[in-house]
């Protein structure tokens, strides 16, 4: 009986930790600025985004997957058969007193062909499943949120393309604390995360070397991490297209 009372207690206990941390997790909140840089409310996280724990493993998998994808392979060398010329024979076999020798184009000869040199038809690409790609994702957004690496901007909205209305915003935005580097860091600075497709903010921000625009339903690992700086324009619409691609 003491053992089963025992066991009870430690179910008991295991429960109340879970629902503790339920109850933490569903209350993540985030502030939300304008593109003054000011404080501007707050945003809801959704939980099966910004709850889930590092995954190294995972991450990896597919970011290594993805950059084999995009891998294009371009060096390629000619083999023996492939090398122009080299069809006749350079000396006769006996009697010259130098090695023999078939052809002008072997490998050891100077013009020959290229003995495991790169050839293009190498196929680089790796498979990746969707699940995999969509949590490797959450994982990585989660991870930066945790560093401090995310910021929420109300709105952004520009009548026609301009450079000089995008460079006071990401001067504005470089006053809040924790993202002065916005400003100053020469690559992969930002990348601002839209709603939706906003031709005039993609163009507005085309002529800065360190900062990339891309649609939510865009974003991959890959350029989740090769940023320092994440920033999510319009939060609740572009959280929402995120959360729906775990859905598919």
């Amino acid at each position: 009986m003491a053992t089963k009372k025992a066991i009870t207690k430690k179910t008991v206990a295991k429960k109340a930790v879970k629902k503790t941390a339920l109850a933490d997790t569903a209350a993540l909140m985030a502030d939300v600025y304008t593109a003054q840089g000011k404080k501007h409310g707050q945003v809801a996280l959704p939980n099966e985004i910004f709850a889930l724990p590092w995954n190294g493993s995972l991450v990896q998998q597919v970011v290594v997957g993805m950059q084999a994808n995009a891998r294009t392979p371009v060096a390629h060398t000619k083999t023996r058969g492939e090398v122009r010329g080299g069809g006749k024979k350079p000396w006769k076999q006996k009697g010259t007193g130098r090695a023999r020798h078939g052809s002008i184009r072997s490998p050891i000869w100077v013009g020959g062909g290229i003995t495991h040199g790169p050839r293009n038809d190498k196929d680089y690409s790796k498979k990746i499943n969707k699940k995999m790609r969509v949590k490797a994702l959450y994982t990585a957004l989660a991870e930066k949120m945790r560093m401090g690496g995310i910021l929420f901007v109300d709105t952004l909205s520009f009548a026609t393309p301009k450079t000089a209305e995008a460079k006071k915003v990401m001067t504005a935005l470089s006053g809040v604390k924790g993202f002065d580097k916005l400003s100053t860091k020469n690559k992969n600075a930002a990348l601002i995360v839209l709603s939706g497709k906003d031709a005039a903010v993609a163009k507005s921000f085309a002529n800065f070397g360190n900062v990339t625009t891309v649609e939510a339903k865009d974003v991959n690992p890959v350029a989740v991490l090769g940023h320092e700086y994440i920033m999510v324009v319009n939060p609740e619409a572009s959280l929402k297209v995120l959360s729906a691609r775990g859905d598919k």
